[in-house]
């Protein structure tokens, strides 16, 4: 029932800098000291962690546990299967150090992502803890509408995922309600177009301001927060008027956009390994060989502007929160969301507090992402310093979620 880290460099998840070597008493689920040396009850597991950083565990507040890359196939098979399908996914995600997510929709018209959360927080199967956002909820058209992908016998008012549309405020407020009956933790909508949907405009707004009042109104009256799916301009600041709690990716938002972000005290999840890699990438043909064209397309038009406003979050006081979007591209990858981040000039300590503490604040966690007594004993370690090596996010080879070990060197 106890456990003592020893030999390790800690970090606290609010500091810049690590604190230096220190020993964590674990007893049951929760850490009852950090110091230089800890006194080892007779039972306690001793385990030596000599050339280790030690960091709180990882926070992903963007997944799609239940989606894969190729979304179409994934929609295609049957509700059970999608959800037997994603129990190595969650194993995945815990080995690698998150032991944490939100995850942000769904491609069925079942509720399976609160399935495996509920799965997970009985014991049942391995994973990180799951806050859910059930489904998208769109507007018809809007990049929650997939029917464009699918043949003429699937269209009409019960294809599928129509249970996730919504247009006006009387089938918006239906929604957010069902959604909420369900179990979801999240509210999430569709504030714009997308990048991986194939009939919209990443700039165009789709949803009124009426429309997106309602929703969070609606959702804030049941106790719930809500966050868009976002990228221009004035789709994200609609929503941070509408009263959302933070944006998904509002990776074309300007300067001055994302100071309203500041002011208004709205995190932002940027999401840039999803998005800056295609940017970056957009003239190699090789690269694009499997990707789907009218994606390409539209990363040809908006690749500058991504790329600005990377530059713009880094420079800008903006509260981020490490957020992946994996689903949209392999879970086992959702590490590199680390380094991308510093490429685009974020410093390593606030990559690393945007996946703990700040990822803990986003998500009202007190007990979680950072190491002090008294805290849930969520407690990762990689070989290296990640403050000097941020690759070293990859490695991660010791894992505990709530006091019991998944991984161990």
């Amino acid at each position: 029932m106890a456990t003592v880290l020893t030999g390790a460099t800690v970090w606290d998840g609010l500091s810049d800098t690590p604190i230096g070597q220190r020993d964590i008493l674990v007893e049951k689920d929760r850490i009852t000291l950090v110091a230089e040396s800890v006194p080892v009850p007779d039972d306690a597991t001793v385990i030596d962690l000599t050339g280790h950083t030690v960091t709180p565990g990882f926070m992903d507040c963007h997944t799609h546990v239940t989606l894969t890359p190729a979304l179409v196939p994934a929609i295609a098979q049957s509700a059970t299967a999608t959800a037997l399908a994603s129990i190595p996914v969650l194993k995945t995600m815990l080995l690698n150090g998150f032991t944490t997510v939100r995850d942000l929709m769904t491609a069925d018209l079942g509720y399976n992502a609160i399935d495996l959360r509920d799965a997970i927080a009985a014991g049942l199967i391995a994973g990180p803890r799951m806050l859910v956002a059930p489904h998208l909820i769109s507007a018809r058209g809007a990049h929650g509408d997939y029917s464009a992908v699918l043949n003429d016998q699937y269209q009409g008012e019960h294809r599928l995922l129509e249970m996730a549309s919504a247009d006006g405020c009387d089938e918006i407020r239906r929604r957010v309600r069902t959604e909420i009956r369900a179990g979801a933790d999240w509210i999430k909508f569709g504030a714009t177009g997308g990048f991986s949907s194939p009939a919209d405009d990443p700039t165009k707004t789709t949803y009124s301001q009426e429309e997106m009042d309602t929703l969070v109104a609606t959702a804030r009256d049941l106790g719930r927060h809500v966050t868009p799916h976002c990228y221009g301009d004035e789709g994200v600041r609609r929503s941070v008027r509408a009263g959302v709690r933070s944006i998904e990716h509002g990776n074309l938002a300007t300067r001055e956009t994302l100071q309203i972000m500041v002011d208004k005290g709205v995190f932002l999840v940027p999401t840039q390994f999803a998005i800056i890699d295609d940017a970056r990438h957009v003239d190699d043909d090789a690269y694009w060989a499997v990707k789907p064209a009218f994606k390409r397309r539209k990363f040809q038009i908006h690749s500058k502007a991504l790329l600005d406003s990377a530059a713009f979050v880094a420079d800008s006081d903006i509260k981020i929160a490490f957020g992946t979007d994996a689903g949209m591209f392999p879970h086992s990858e959702n590490w590199r969301e680390f380094p991308m981040l510093v490429s685009t000039g974020i410093s390593p300590a606030r990559a690393l507090k945007s996946a703990t503490s700040v990822a803990a604040e986003l998500l009202e966690l007190d007990d979680l992402g950072v190491l002090a007594p008294g805290k849930i004993a969520d407690i990762i370690a990689m070989p290296g310093d990640p403050f000097t090596d941020i690759e070293v996010t990859g490695k991660v080879d010791f894992v505990m979620k709530e006091g019991t070990i998944y991984r161990r060197p």
